[in-house]
């Protein structure tokens, strides 16, 4: 049954392998202002002891949209495993994935079992597909050399990518900057000056 409860009843899953950007986060919070009675269309899922096991994110954003109420469906059924298994399946397709969450409270097993894709840098080498043969990696190579966009990726643990993002966004405010890309270029230059 969906029932309102106040919102420091309900206890954030330490466990919550989600993220969400900080400008999703913000339309999120925006949202919640401008239409919370959307969040009995869609409650926050808790257990018997009222941790979130579905809506880690629209809490954060009910709390600071500075809600006091917020519906909730409990579920008192579900085994532990069960439990697990939902706020895996429950994630499936929005927000960003914490794989340093994921992978010291889950098994990669369990993970792959509920449909995810798990990075091969978090697999044992026994796990990892087959490598490529020599053809196909020169062809997919020579691709992505000739490609107009090329991709780096950087992993952060949570807090570092936090404070690296709003620093992004200053360093992009106060630059007259409009992309990451300008950014990151920007302090490339910074640096070779520096180094003059």
């Amino acid at each position: 049954m969906i029932e309102k409860v106040k919102i420091t009843s309900v206890k954030p899953n330490k466990n919550n392998p989600r993220t969400i950007k900080d400008a999703k986060f913000r339309k999120l919070v925006e949202s919640i202002r401008e239409f919370p009675e959307m969040l009995k269309l869609r409650p926050i899922i808790v257990n018997k002891e009222d941790v979130i096991l579905g809506g880690n994110m629209r809490y954060k954003a009910s709390v600071a949209a500075g809600l006091k109420e917020v519906w909730i469906l409990k579920t008192e059924e579900l085994t532990k495993e069960q439990e697990d298994e939902f706020v895996i399946k429950d994630n499936a397709s929005y927000g960003d994935w914490d794989w340093d969450s994921l992978a010291n409270v889950y098994t990669i097993e369990d993970l792959g079992e509920w449909g995810l894709d798990v990075p091969s840098y978090l697999l044992d080498d026994d796990d990892k597909e087959p490598t490529y043969d020599k053809d196909m990696v020169a062809e997919r190579l020579g691709a992505y050399i000739n490609n107009k966009i090329k991709q780096i990726t950087l992993l952060f643990p949570t807090e570092a990518y936090e404070k690296i993002i709003i620093k992004f966004q200053d360093i992009m405010k106060d630059n007259e900057l409009e992309s990451n890309t300008d950014v990151i270029l920007f302090l490339l230059d910074e640096y070779d000056n520096k180094k003059k």
